[in-house]
Protein backbone atom coordinates (compact mmCIF):
# COMPACT_ATOMS: atom_id res chain seq x y z
CA UNK A 1 0.00 0.00 0.00
CA UNK A 2 1.35 3.41 -1.00
CA UNK A 3 0.53 6.20 1.43
CA UNK A 4 1.02 9.95 0.99
CA UNK A 5 1.23 11.39 4.48
CA UNK A 6 0.21 15.06 4.63
CA UNK A 7 -0.09 15.27 8.40
CA UNK A 8 1.66 16.90 11.33
CA UNK A 9 1.80 16.82 15.14
CA UNK A 10 0.56 13.44 16.56
CA UNK A 11 -2.73 11.89 15.36
CA UNK A 12 -1.99 11.65 11.64
CA UNK A 13 1.65 10.67 12.07
CA UNK A 14 0.62 7.92 14.54
CA UNK A 15 -1.82 6.53 11.96
CA UNK A 16 0.73 6.46 9.14
CA UNK A 17 3.44 5.14 11.46
CA UNK A 18 1.13 2.21 12.25
CA UNK A 19 0.48 1.56 8.55
CA UNK A 20 4.25 1.63 7.93
CA UNK A 21 4.69 -0.95 10.69
CA UNK A 22 2.28 -3.22 8.81
CA UNK A 23 4.22 -2.86 5.56
CA UNK A 24 2.85 0.25 3.83
CA UNK A 25 5.20 2.39 1.77
CA UNK A 26 4.71 5.76 3.49
CA UNK A 27 6.04 9.05 2.15
CA UNK A 28 5.56 11.98 4.49
CA UNK A 29 5.43 15.26 2.60
CA UNK A 30 6.37 18.47 4.42
CA UNK A 31 6.82 22.02 3.25
CA UNK A 32 10.44 23.22 3.50
CA UNK A 33 9.13 26.40 5.14
CA UNK A 34 7.30 24.73 8.04
CA UNK A 35 9.32 23.88 11.16
CA UNK A 36 8.99 20.49 12.78
CA UNK A 37 9.75 19.52 16.35
CA UNK A 38 12.74 17.13 16.25
CA UNK A 39 11.32 14.90 18.99
CA UNK A 40 7.97 14.62 17.19
CA UNK A 41 9.75 13.65 13.98
CA UNK A 42 11.87 11.07 15.78
CA UNK A 43 8.83 9.58 17.52
CA UNK A 44 6.50 9.36 14.53
CA UNK A 45 8.95 8.79 11.67
CA UNK A 46 9.52 5.06 12.13
CA UNK A 47 9.07 3.08 8.94
CA UNK A 48 8.50 6.18 6.80
CA UNK A 49 10.54 8.34 4.49
CA UNK A 50 10.50 12.12 4.72
CA UNK A 51 10.29 14.36 1.65
CA UNK A 52 10.36 18.15 1.46
CA UNK A 53 8.10 19.57 -1.27
CA UNK A 54 6.71 23.07 -1.67
CA UNK A 55 3.35 22.58 -3.38
CA UNK A 56 3.38 26.23 -4.38
CA UNK A 57 6.38 25.64 -6.67
CA UNK A 58 5.64 24.25 -10.11
CA UNK A 59 8.44 21.66 -10.12
CA UNK A 60 7.59 20.35 -6.65
CA UNK A 61 3.90 20.26 -7.50
CA UNK A 62 4.66 18.19 -10.60
CA UNK A 63 6.68 15.77 -8.47
CA UNK A 64 3.81 15.50 -6.00
CA UNK A 65 1.28 14.84 -8.79
CA UNK A 66 3.46 12.02 -10.09
CA UNK A 67 3.43 10.43 -6.64
CA UNK A 68 -0.31 10.94 -6.32
CA UNK A 69 -0.97 9.10 -9.60
CA UNK A 70 -0.11 5.76 -8.03
CA UNK A 71 -0.93 6.35 -4.36
CA UNK A 72 -3.47 4.11 -2.62
CA UNK A 73 -4.15 6.36 0.37
CA UNK A 74 -3.78 10.08 1.06
CA UNK A 75 -3.97 11.18 4.69
CA UNK A 76 -4.45 14.89 5.42
CA UNK A 77 -4.25 16.53 8.82
CA UNK A 78 -3.88 20.25 8.19
CA UNK A 79 -6.39 22.93 9.14
CA UNK A 80 -9.70 22.28 7.28
CA UNK A 81 -9.53 23.83 3.82
CA UNK A 82 -5.78 24.53 3.94
CA UNK A 83 -5.01 22.14 1.07
CA UNK A 84 -8.04 23.01 -1.07
CA UNK A 85 -6.17 25.65 -3.08
CA UNK A 86 -3.90 22.89 -4.38
CA UNK A 87 -6.85 20.80 -5.56
CA UNK A 88 -6.34 18.39 -2.68
CA UNK A 89 -9.76 18.48 -1.04
CA UNK A 90 -11.33 15.06 -0.60
CA UNK A 91 -13.98 15.62 -3.33
CA UNK A 92 -11.33 16.84 -5.79
CA UNK A 93 -9.04 13.90 -5.08
CA UNK A 94 -11.74 11.23 -5.40
CA UNK A 95 -13.11 12.88 -8.54
CA UNK A 96 -9.69 12.57 -10.14
CA UNK A 97 -8.99 9.10 -8.76
CA UNK A 98 -12.19 7.17 -7.94
CA UNK A 99 -10.16 4.29 -6.51
CA UNK A 100 -8.20 6.51 -4.13
CA UNK A 101 -8.79 6.32 -0.38
CA UNK A 102 -8.71 9.75 1.26
CA UNK A 103 -8.53 10.07 5.04
CA UNK A 104 -9.10 13.46 6.66
CA UNK A 105 -8.27 14.42 10.23
CA UNK A 106 -9.60 17.47 12.02
CA UNK A 107 -9.89 18.75 15.57
CA UNK A 108 -13.57 19.68 15.75
CA UNK A 109 -15.31 17.66 13.03
CA UNK A 110 -16.52 18.53 9.56
CA UNK A 111 -19.74 20.43 10.17
CA UNK A 112 -21.01 22.84 12.78
CA UNK A 113 -19.75 26.27 13.84
CA UNK A 114 -16.32 25.05 15.00
CA UNK A 115 -15.52 22.85 11.98
CA UNK A 116 -13.10 25.33 10.41
CA UNK A 117 -11.12 26.02 13.55
CA UNK A 118 -7.62 24.89 14.28
CA UNK A 119 -7.27 22.71 17.33
CA UNK A 120 -5.10 20.37 19.31
CA UNK A 121 -5.69 17.44 21.65
CA UNK A 122 -5.42 19.50 24.85
CA UNK A 123 -7.95 22.05 23.59
CA UNK A 124 -10.45 19.36 22.64
CA UNK A 125 -10.00 17.61 26.00
CA UNK A 126 -10.72 20.91 27.74
CA UNK A 127 -13.74 21.76 25.55
CA UNK A 128 -15.26 18.28 25.85
CA UNK A 129 -14.92 18.12 29.64
CA UNK A 130 -12.38 15.31 29.77
CA UNK A 131 -9.69 17.39 31.47
CA UNK A 132 -12.14 18.60 34.07
CA UNK A 133 -13.42 15.11 34.89
CA UNK A 134 -10.00 13.47 34.91
CA UNK A 135 -7.96 16.18 36.59
CA UNK A 136 -5.80 15.34 39.56
CA UNK A 137 -6.74 16.64 42.97
CA UNK A 138 -4.01 19.28 42.90
CA UNK A 139 -4.78 20.47 39.33
CA UNK A 140 -6.39 23.82 38.78
CA UNK A 141 -9.40 23.56 36.43
CA UNK A 142 -9.60 22.38 33.76
CA UNK A 143 -6.63 20.19 34.59
CA UNK A 144 -4.16 18.38 32.38
CA UNK A 145 -3.95 14.74 31.38
CA UNK A 146 -0.66 12.86 31.34
CA UNK A 147 -1.06 11.87 27.68
CA UNK A 148 -2.46 13.19 24.41
CA UNK A 149 -5.10 10.47 24.56
CA UNK A 150 -7.29 11.83 21.75
CA UNK A 151 -4.38 12.15 19.33
CA UNK A 152 -3.18 8.61 19.86
CA UNK A 153 -6.59 6.93 19.92
CA UNK A 154 -7.73 8.83 16.82
CA UNK A 155 -4.52 7.88 15.04
CA UNK A 156 -5.06 4.18 15.69
CA UNK A 157 -8.72 4.48 14.66
CA UNK A 158 -7.62 6.05 11.38
CA UNK A 159 -5.15 3.24 10.72
CA UNK A 160 -7.90 0.68 11.36
CA UNK A 161 -10.31 2.55 9.06
CA UNK A 162 -7.68 2.65 6.32
CA UNK A 163 -7.15 -1.11 6.57
CA UNK A 164 -10.91 -1.65 6.33
CA UNK A 165 -11.10 0.60 3.27
CA UNK A 166 -8.20 -1.16 1.55
CA UNK A 167 -9.83 -4.54 2.21
CA UNK A 168 -13.11 -3.32 0.73
CA UNK A 169 -11.36 -1.90 -2.34
CA UNK A 170 -9.93 -5.33 -3.14
CA UNK A 171 -13.44 -6.53 -3.95
CA UNK A 172 -15.15 -3.34 -5.15
CA UNK A 173 -12.35 -1.40 -6.82
CA UNK A 174 -13.71 1.86 -5.43
CA UNK A 175 -12.16 4.28 -2.97
CA UNK A 176 -13.40 5.63 0.32
CA UNK A 177 -13.51 8.98 2.05
CA UNK A 178 -12.66 8.63 5.73
CA UNK A 179 -13.29 11.44 8.21
CA UNK A 180 -12.05 11.34 11.78
CA UNK A 181 -11.85 14.07 14.37
CA UNK A 182 -10.50 14.48 17.87
CA UNK A 183 -13.87 15.82 19.02
CA UNK A 184 -15.70 12.71 17.78
CA UNK A 185 -13.20 10.46 19.55
CA UNK A 186 -13.71 12.53 22.70
CA UNK A 187 -17.49 12.09 22.43
CA UNK A 188 -17.09 8.31 22.10
CA UNK A 189 -14.79 8.16 25.13
CA UNK A 190 -17.16 10.32 27.18
CA UNK A 191 -19.98 7.85 26.53
CA UNK A 192 -18.03 4.95 28.03
CA UNK A 193 -19.10 3.78 31.50
CA UNK A 194 -17.37 5.67 34.29
CA UNK A 195 -16.08 4.32 37.57
CA UNK A 196 -18.54 5.34 40.28
CA UNK A 197 -17.27 3.37 43.29
CA UNK A 198 -14.73 4.40 45.89
CA UNK A 199 -11.62 6.09 44.63
CA UNK A 200 -8.90 3.56 43.84
CA UNK A 201 -6.00 3.36 46.25
CA UNK A 202 -2.92 5.34 45.26
CA UNK A 203 -0.34 3.26 43.44
CA UNK A 204 3.40 3.61 43.28
CA UNK A 205 4.73 4.99 40.00
CA UNK A 206 5.44 2.13 37.65
CA UNK A 207 8.22 1.65 35.15
CA UNK A 208 7.91 1.81 31.38
CA UNK A 209 10.91 -0.46 30.80
CA UNK A 210 8.93 -3.57 29.73
CA UNK A 211 7.34 -1.59 26.91
CA UNK A 212 10.48 0.14 25.64
CA UNK A 213 13.21 -0.79 23.20
CA UNK A 214 16.15 0.92 21.53
CA UNK A 215 16.86 1.45 17.85
CA UNK A 216 19.92 2.87 16.13
CA UNK A 217 19.09 5.58 13.61
CA UNK A 218 20.61 8.51 11.70
CA UNK A 219 19.26 10.61 14.60
CA UNK A 220 21.25 8.59 17.14
CA UNK A 221 20.12 5.88 19.55
CA UNK A 222 16.36 6.18 20.04
CA UNK A 223 14.58 4.80 23.10
CA UNK A 224 10.96 4.28 22.09
CA UNK A 225 7.80 2.28 22.68
CA UNK A 226 7.62 -1.18 21.19
CA UNK A 227 5.21 -2.11 18.43
CA UNK A 228 1.57 -1.47 19.43
CA UNK A 229 0.39 -4.34 17.20
CA UNK A 230 -0.20 -7.74 18.78
CA UNK A 231 -1.26 -10.88 16.90
CA UNK A 232 0.38 -14.12 15.82
CA UNK A 233 3.21 -13.22 13.46
CA UNK A 234 2.88 -9.48 14.08
CA UNK A 235 5.93 -7.29 13.42
CA UNK A 236 7.92 -6.56 16.53
CA UNK A 237 9.56 -3.41 15.20
CA UNK A 238 9.58 -1.12 12.17
CA UNK A 239 11.74 -2.10 9.21
CA UNK A 240 13.51 1.26 9.19
CA UNK A 241 14.18 3.94 11.80
CA UNK A 242 13.32 7.60 11.25
CA UNK A 243 15.83 9.44 9.11
CA UNK A 244 16.68 13.10 8.75
CA UNK A 245 13.70 15.34 8.08
CA UNK A 246 13.06 16.10 4.41
CA UNK A 247 16.09 14.28 3.03
CA UNK A 248 14.55 11.32 1.20
CA UNK A 249 13.90 11.07 -2.51
CA UNK A 250 10.29 11.61 -3.69
CA UNK A 251 9.92 8.13 -5.16
CA UNK A 252 8.00 5.04 -4.13
CA UNK A 253 10.08 2.10 -2.98
CA UNK A 254 7.44 -0.47 -3.90
CA UNK A 255 6.08 -1.57 -7.25
CA UNK A 256 2.44 -0.61 -7.95
CA UNK A 257 -0.27 -3.25 -7.45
Amino acid sequence: MRVLDLTRVIAGPVATRTLALLGADVLRIDSPSLPEDPDAHADSGFGKRSVALDLGRRADRRTFENLLCSADLVVTGYRPGALDRYGLSAPDLTRRRPSLIVAQLSAWGFDGPWSGRRGFDSLVQAASGISLLERAANDAPPGALPAQALDHSTGYLLAAAALRAITDRLSTGTGWQLRLSLATTAAWLMRLPRHTGPAPSPVEPGTAEPWLTQTQSPLGTLCHAKSPISYDGAPTNWKTPPGLLGTDQPTWRTAPD
